[in-house]
């Protein structure tokens, strides 16, 4: 297992370097981080300019190939990447967002990825019924709505809340509110300023999480060993969660690796929607400011969480599938 295990890494960390200098060639390519100092006024000397384009590693009179490897070289020499546009380190960047970013990433993910196989679990056990139609309806409504606009009506919706309580129950804009002392009073504050994004991303992981867990548990419920089970006297209910689910949760753990690419996207915007500093906000800024290291860096970032997250889907195929131990 072990070794199945560190294999798969080794591809994940391949691909991932991979995707890293596909972004940062695409970045060097299309981006023209030049223009922001040519539009200066007053314009600088040209050669405070490329004196300052050197400096950034995107001088476009340096071939891209020659500017990636030299990026490479800091990256893996003195684990760098680069200052930003603005003058600021990349890697203190992203150390300072990424924390808003996972906490957001990791509570939601694992609560939308449970919530969904319990409720696929669910609609499969009890097939065309009522309940089945209403979570399969929903789920289909959450993947046609935008992940912004889920974000602004959950704020909407706490808005009437509020307005109906006659005071601010639930706040959403920002990470905390500014001027809360003491320990648990910032852990609640944060907690409340949690709860709305946390919801919107756990509807969408849900969703999908239950459309697919739905799908591989009905190929489960006519299966050889359900009957076997049952033929030697093993209840229904625990015939299904003992023998069916963990069957139907084999494909579920590499559905998890990709669909987390998927959850990457909904957190970078729902930061955006409420306010948040994390990298969903450094990765609009990299683009808008046509910044290369910028998006370099926030590419690496999303490649590791995909890494990690392929890695750990691994880690649980292997853990239910004794073929891939042996």
């Amino acid at each position: 297992m072990t070794l199945y295990v560190l294999r798969r890494f080794l591809n994940y960390a391949v691909l991932s370097l991979l995707a890293t200098c596909l972004a940062y060639v695409l970045g060097s390519a299309l981006l023209r981080p030049q223009d922001r100092f040519y539009g200066m006024n007053p314009r600088p000397p040209e050669d405070s300019i490329i004196a300052s384009l050197n400096a950034l590693g995107a001088n476009p009179d340096v071939p891209i190939l020659v500017r990636l490897w030299n990026w490479l070289v800091n990256l893996f020499t003195k684990f760098s990447l680069g200052t930003t546009i603005g003058g600021q380190d990349v890697m203190t960047e992203i150390a300072t967002r990424a924390g808003t970013s996972l906490r957001l990433l990791l509570i939601g993910s694992i609560l939308g990825a449970v919530v969904g196989v319990l409720i696929g679990v669910w609609g499969a056990v009890r097939q065309y019924r009522a309940s089945d139609q209403v979570t399969t309806y929903a789920s289909y409504l959450v993947f046609a709505t935008p992940t912004f606009v889920i974000g602004v009506l959950l704020m909407i919706a706490a808005t009437g809340f509020n307005n109906a309580l006659g005071t601010q129950v639930i706040r959403f804009t920002g990470e905390y509110t500014a001027g809360v002392e003491g320990f648990w009073p910032m852990v609640a504050d944060r907690a409340v300023h949690l709860l709305l994004p946390t919801i919107a991303l756990v509807l969408i992981s849900a969703a999908s999480f239950s459309r697919y867990q739905r799908s591989m548990m009905l190929d489960v419920l006519g299966a050889d060993y359900i009957r076997t089970a049952r033929s030697k006297g093993l209840p229904r209910t625990q015939a299904l969660f003992r023998h069916g689910v963990r069957i139907a949760l084999i494909p579920m753990s590499t559905f998890f690796a990709y669909s987390f690419g998927t959850l990457i996207a909904g957190s970078a915007m729902l930061e955006i929607v409420f306010s948040w500093r994390g990298m969903g906000q450094f990765q609009l800024n990299a683009v808008t400011q046509q910044d290369i290291n910028a998006v370099a860096g926030s590419t690496l970032f999303v490649a590791v969480l995909v890494l990690l997250s392929s890695t750990l889907s691994e880690v649980l195929y292997a853990a239910l599938d004794p073929r891939v131990r042996s």
